[in-house]
Order: structure tokens, then C-alpha cells, then sequence
């Protein structure tokens, strides 16, 4: 183990609040619930009202699933053929329309949009914040929390501790939209505490933070070539591509999941 790997390792939580190996119940989803909103975020805009006219605004989701009996979360690359970010590590989400009514209705639409996921498919559990703004200081990014199921009979009929239907992740993978989305991962939730995955970095240079390295997870579904690899002093923090031959989850992406691991007491 490296010294900044062992480093890292200390700032682990010992008592999550949820499970990181087993799968994703409707008992643990309610945990999650009171949690997110045990603490809510100041002026939440869950109304069309909240809505700004002198910013634009973006909305992310960080979607919660099961895939393969275990619990985590997913994370897409960007495909290589946009103007921005391509072939980065982010979360689903994007600008908001004119046709959103909220934030929250626009993580969702944009998910399906990228994703293929039904917005019926998710519950959305909370949110975490604040918002960040973008680099250029033109944009606000909101991120939301959300649980994506396999159907959405599965509402209805799982029950207690019975663990939630996995998704099927090459399923998955046949609905993306490839000008939008090069593949989607499944980063489990044991593997943000693995030390040999973890690194701590500064947000901006200012507040620390966890970076994933998510590389054998991409390239064992995707060609090297539709990754973006830059030297790190090249890299502006702010998406989070692969830094020197890795491929990473950072910048904005990583500290929003840092947030909400913080939160969910996986991170001090």
C-alpha cells in the first residue's frame, strides 16, 4: 500500500450509515431518505418558481442501484464527439430547459436522455449541496440523489429487507445514447473505501476530497481510445478525466460523491 493510499485509508468512516456490500433494500432505501433530508439544503428549487434568470443552471443525478447483488452507483463516460468534457467520467444530468419545471425534473429528463432510464424508474431521495458553479462562473450544478430500478413494479412489489432486482447492466448499456454517452459503469460502493482505488486531492485547490480511480472498470467495457488522458498539470478540476493513463473520478463528479459520502458517513 502507498503512504497516500495509507493515508487515505485513516479517513475512512468505521459505521456508514448503509451497507457498501450488501444490496440496496426498501428498508435501506427509507434509511437513505431520512438522512438526505434530515438535514435539507438552504432555498432547495423543487419548484419552477426557484428557477434562476440570470444564471443557467444544470442538474445532475447521482443514481444509487444494485447490479449483481451489490449495492453502488453509476457513472458514465462522456462520449468523445462532444465539445465539453468528452470522454470524461460524470454523472447523468445536464442544462436545464425551458421545459423543466424544476431542477429535479430536469436531472431526470436529461438521465433519459442519456441513459435510457425511465424517469418512472427512479426514486429521487434527496439532494446534497450546496450547488457548486462551474469554472467560467456562468453555471450552477445541482445534484440529486436517486435510486434507479430495474422496473418500476419493483415499488411495488419488494418488501422489508428484501433486496431490490439488480439492473442488468448490458441492458443498460443498449439504451445510451452514443452522440451523448461512450458506456456506463457500476463503481460499487466497497470499492470508495478500497485503498487501493482512493487518493485525496483538493477541490480547486481549496477543500479536500476523494478522487476514485476507476480504470479496470472502464476499459473492461470500452476501447482506451474513447477515454480522455491528459498530463495532470494540463487538467482544469472540474468534470474529472484520466490523469496520466488513469481514469478517474474527480473534480466535480468526485466531490459531489465525496459530499455525499461524507454524509452518509462513509468519509469523516
Amino acid at each position: 500500500m502507498s503512504l497516500l493510499s495509507s493515508r487515505a485509508s485513516n479517513l475512512f468512516a468505521k459505521s456508514p450509515i448503509i451497507s457498501l456490500t450488501r444490496p440496496i433494500t426498501p428498508n435501506s432505501l427509507q434509511t437513505l431518505l431520512h438522512v438526505l433530508n434530515r438535514d435539507p439544503v438552504p432555498s432547495t428549487p423543487w419548484h419552477a418558481s426557484a428557477i434562476s434568470t440570470t444564471r443557467r443552471d444544470a442538474a445532475v443525478l447521482i443514481p444509487f442501484c444494485n447490479v449483481g447483488d451489490e449495492p453502488g452507483i453509476l457513472l458514465e463516460v462522456r462520449a468523445k464527439t462532444l465539445r465539453s468534457h468528452s470522454g470524461e467520467i460524470s454523472f447523468p444530468g445536464g442544462r436545464i430547459d425551458d421545459t423543466d419545471k424544476s431542477f429535479r425534473e430536469g436531472a431526470l429528463r436529461e438521465t433519459h436522455e442519456e441513459l435510457g432510464i425511465d424517469p418512472d424508474c427512479v426514486d429521487v431521495l434527496g439532494e446534497i449541496g450546496p450547488p457548486e458553479i462551474n469554472l467560467r462562473g456562468d453555471m450552477r450544478v445541482w445534484p440529486y440523489i436517486g435510486f434507479v430500478h430495474s422496473s418500476p413494479n419493483d415499488k411495488r412489489v419488494v418488501r422489508g429487507d428484501e433486496p431490490y432486482p439488480s439492473l442488468d447492466m448490458d441492458e443498460l448499456r443498449q439504451g445510451i445514447s452514443p452522440a451523448e454517452v461512450a458506456t456506463v459503469i457500476h463503481l460499487p460502493l466497497k470499492d470508495l473505501i478500497s485503498p487501493t482505488r482512493v487518493r485525496t486531492s483538493r477541490f480547486r485547490g481549496q477543500e479536500p476530497y476523494y478522487v476514485i480511480d476507476v480504470t479496470d472498470l472502464v476499459q473492461s467495457v470500452i476501447a482506451a481510445d474513447a477515454i480522455t488522458s491528459k498530463k495532470a498539470e494540463e487538467v482544469q478540476d472540474e468534470v474529472g478525466p484520466g490523469v496520466d493513463g488513469r481514469i478517474e473520478v474527480w473534480g466535480l463528479t468526485g466531490w459531489y460523491l465525496s459530499l455525499l459520502m461524507r454524509v452518509l458517513q462513509v468519509y469523516r
